[in-house]
């Protein structure tokens, strides 16, 4: 069976990293007809806006997609076209997980996450007033006049939405995930104590739907206790699942539990759409060099794979990448102790290539 897959290579180090990401699942052996588009700066520069109407038709009509890294502009520009992406496309989970491979430098052993986090609403929902405008000030006077609370008029103000609809989705998409894989327990991860109405809606929505699920452990933690101890005692965690915020930076403290940004994979779903893509961002400064680790989308591959049905390809190159971090030889600089003996993006592909020729 050959798989349309929707290919975007992205920018800064992501044609590289994607690249290498191509040529190792078609190591496999999976038969891939691969969809190119381009979106971002690149796009805005050929199309005019940076998501384009046909790079939205092809992942409406492939429903699957390969995603290199796309760079956000901080401040100014454009907004997140990762973001513009998970909102259009409805791809309300973010699904991350962190396992610590043998041979990677890290004090954190037997470590083996998922994180599970909504994608579509809290601050990232993007409904923001800039400070001085007439929506800012309509809106400052509208929390005066219903709490009393007077707001300094120079305030900037962005929302954090949290509903029901799609608190109850991520939970339940959480609770079937480690229903499907074998796991144990999940953890609704949250700061109720303070944001009562918004992380409480969240919060009691994941009590509710877990009643649903009484195969799976269900526990809740604090954001801020949940940090302490992933760095204490990480061990103790198997299904983290979080509103939009919280997971963003969960996420990185868990990378950085597992070895780094290099060896972290992730997928944005819906229920129709699947993204796969590296956690990292597009390090622009190291385009074209041939430098950077493309593990993290070469494991968003197996993920890939293993949504395609694929069980025993994505078996393969999983292992295939492990089997080259324990070897500890063609690696790159981020898992190196001594960087001086580092090879390219692309040796790393050779050597993932030539353990699955084994």
């Amino acid at each position: 069976m050959q798989h349309r897959i929707t290919f975007i290579p992205g920018d800064g180090i992501g044609p590289e990293v994607a690249e290498a990401t191509r040529r190792v699942l078609e190591a496999t052996g999976v038969k891939f007809q691969w969809d190119t588009v381009i979106i971002g700066s690149q796009a805005q520069e050929k199309f005019g806006p940076p998501l384009p109407e046909s790079a939205l038709q092809s992942l409406r009509k492939n429903k699957v997609a390969l995603k290199g890294p796309v760079t956000t502009p901080i401040g100014t520009g454009f907004r997140s076209v990762n973001v513009a992406l998970r909102q259009k496309l409805d791809l309300y989970a973010c699904l991350r997980p962190y396992k610590v491979y043998p041979g990677i430098n890290t004090p954190f052993k037997n470590v083996d996450i998922v994180v599970v986090r909504e994608n579509t609403e809290d601050l990232y929902a993007g409904i923001e007033f800039a400070k001085g405008d007439t929506a800012t000030k309509q809106l400052l006077d509208l929390v005066h006049d219903a709490t009393g609370k007077e707001l300094r008029k120079d305030s900037a103000v962005s929302l954090k939405i949290i509903s029901q609809t799609a608190s109850r989705r991520i939970v339940k998409f959480a609770f079937e995930y480690a229903r499907r894989n074998g796991r144990k327990r999940v953890t609704a991860v949250h700061k109720a104590n303070i944001l009562k109405f918004s992380d409480g809606l969240f919060l009691d929505t994941a009590r509710e739907v877990a009643k649903g699920y009484s195969d799976i452990e269900f526990s809740d933690m604090l954001v801020d206790a949940t940090c302490m101890e992933l760095v204490r005692k990480p061990q103790m965690f198997d299904v983290l699942m979080l509103p939009n915020l919280y997971g963003d930076i969960i996420s990185d403290l868990c990378a950085g539990l597992v070895g780094g940004m290099g060896v972290a994979p992730g997928a944005n779903i819906g229920d129709e759409v699947a993204i796969f893509e590296p956690t990292h961002g597009s390090a622009p400064k190291y385009a074209g060099q041939n430098k950077v680790n493309p593990m993290a989308m070469m494991l968003s591959g197996v993920m890939m794979l293993r949504h395609l049905g694929e069980k025993d390809s994505a078996d393969r190159l999983e292992k295939a990448i492990a089997d080259v971090i324990a070897e500890g030889k063609n690696l790159t600089y981020d898992l190196k102790l001594d960087p001086s003996t580092a090879v390219g993006t692309s040796q790393v592909a050779d050597a993932v290539i030539a353990k699955l020729k084994l």
